[in-house]
């Protein structure tokens, strides 16, 4: 069975990259309460309740994890034992924020001054924790998005691996496709299936499923319906989920039940040079919008760009979309070890649409594609 987190070292030099960035940005500590920024940190899944469970990692010391002693078996599986982390448990009638504060070097707003205790927290904190912890430090704390958002963009060697075995089992899956899209199903129908597969294929669960067929496949958000598949449907199947660790897929190919119209056909060329001119710009150095740019202009010399409705794509790890966003407007230089979708689309309201994604990581001198299955309009039997 894959393993449900990295190894110790992974994590230690998180930590230590995190504290770099916290000092880097003239902030005494940073505080993380459970969700995506706590796992990548120490690889805990430990859930927000309402009373505190906190990795508080301060600059200049050793981190901390604060964690109400009823919640300590939800330290077991993550790191912090092998790391070596003090753990500061608590019990109904203390004050854990005050143990947050102390984690931090004890500073308070009466001895230290606000600016001793500014500190950054995840931008997942609930308001019921970050408004008691605001009074106890004197200060209102910043988003840690700008602290932690190089660290999550620019992935590992080990979240790589987790991406790239991802990326095979979603290419399995699509790989079965085709005997699911027979007339006479519902597309939710088809999604059960693909969700069996999901799992079948090392997934280690669902985290959507699109099945887009005729004109559903015209809405880039539409799930599925009891719409039957009739011969002549272009069928758009976007799919994807968390592959352990926790590193998500997410991959679109586009089908035609039966051979397609030639217009739709010409059009769905386009729309494959268009992914391949988005793929072939990634490269250290050009940036979010040139990626985004290099799909829409080819779209566009063709008379399609009203049919391109989003962004080009969008970053992915551990959750399915965070930052790189490839979109207009985001100037942001691309680095080696970021890896976000390419995925740009065509819809027409009423008829059909299609889009073709591939999630890609960018290397010293370009991009891999972790996703492998044909680009092709795949068409499949109308009887």
């Amino acid at each position: 069975m894959t393993s449900r987190r990295f190894s110790a070292d992974v994590y230690a030099q998180r930590l230590r990259a995190a504290a770099s960035a916290t000092a880097d940005a003239g902030l005494a500590g940073l505080v993380v309460t459970p969700g995506y920024d706590l796992r990548y940190l120490v690889g805990s899944r430990a859930q927000t309740f309402e009373r505190l469970t906190a990795l508080v990692l301060p600059a200049h010391g050793e981190p901390t994890v604060v964690v109400p002693r009823l919640e300590l078996a939800s330290l077991k599986e993550s790191a912090v034992t092998e790391l070596g982390l003090a753990v500061r448990d608590w019990t109904d009638g203390e004050d854990p924020y005050a143990l947050v504060s102390q984690a931090l070097g004890g500073g308070t707003a009466e001895s230290s001054g606000p600016q001793a205790v500014q500190v950054a927290v995840t931008d997942s904190m609930p308001a019921l924790h970050l408004l008691p912890l605001a009074g106890v430090l004197g200060a209102v704390p910043v988003l840690a998005t700008d602290v932690l958002r190089r660290l999550r963009m620019i992935k590992d060697a080990a979240e790589i691996d987790a991406l790239r075995k991802a990326g095979a089992a979603i290419d399995r899956v699509h790989a079965r496709v085709p005997d699911f899209l027979v007339p006479g199903r519902t597309e939710a129908d088809v999604a059960a299936d693909i969700a069996e597969a999901i799992v079948a294929e090392g997934h280690s669960e669902v985290a959507f499923i699109i099945v887009g067929s005729g004109p559903h496949g015209a809405d880039p958000h539409h799930e599925c319906s009891d719409r039957e598949l009739r011969s002549g449907d272009i069928v758009v199947v976007d799919i994807g989920g968390p592959y352990e660790p926790g590193y998500n897929s997410d991959s679109t190919r586009t089908y035609s039940i039966g051979e397609p119209d030639p217009e739709v056909a010409r059009r769905y060329a386009v729309l494959q040079r268009a992914q391949r001119a988005a793929v072939d710009a990634v490269r250290p150095g050009a940036t979010a919008e040139q990626i985004d740019a290099a799909a829409r202009d080819v779209l566009a010399a063709d008379g399609l760009a009203e049919a391109f409705v989003h962004r080009t794509g969008h970053g992915i790890g551990l959750s399915v979309h965070e930052e790189p966003y490839i979109v207009a407007g985001n100037a942001l230089p691309l680095e080696e070890g970021m890896a976000f979708s390419v995925e740009p689309g065509i819809y027409f309201p009423g008829q059909w649409g299609a889009r073709i994604e591939d999630i890609v990581i960018v290397t010293a001198d370009g991009a891999l594609a972790v996703n492998n299955r044909p680009h092709d309009l795949v068409v499949v039997s109308a009887e």
